[in-house]
């Protein structure tokens, strides 16, 4: 099984804040998540996946699709 990571970790891989991706858990998307009572989980894995779906060669394979 994957690590699982909490918001403060994850914000800090990804270089955004804790509002952020929990605005993002509100709107639905991009990250997954794991709820297990009041806590909020991350896989490494799906981060993993996010950031390799976000990983482009030059501008005209981005679609504009800014998550």
């Amino acid at each position: 099984m994957s690590k699982l990571l909490n918001e403060k970790q994850v914000a800090h891989f990804l270089g955004c804040s804790v509002f952020k991706l929990q605005k993002d858990r509100s709107k639905g998307g991009p990250l997954r998540f794991i709820k297990i009572g009041a806590s909020v989980k991350y896989r490494l894995s799906d981060l993993e996946e996010y950031l390799q779906s976000q990983t482009f060669n030059s501008t005209s394979e981005y679609g504009g699709n800014n998550e």
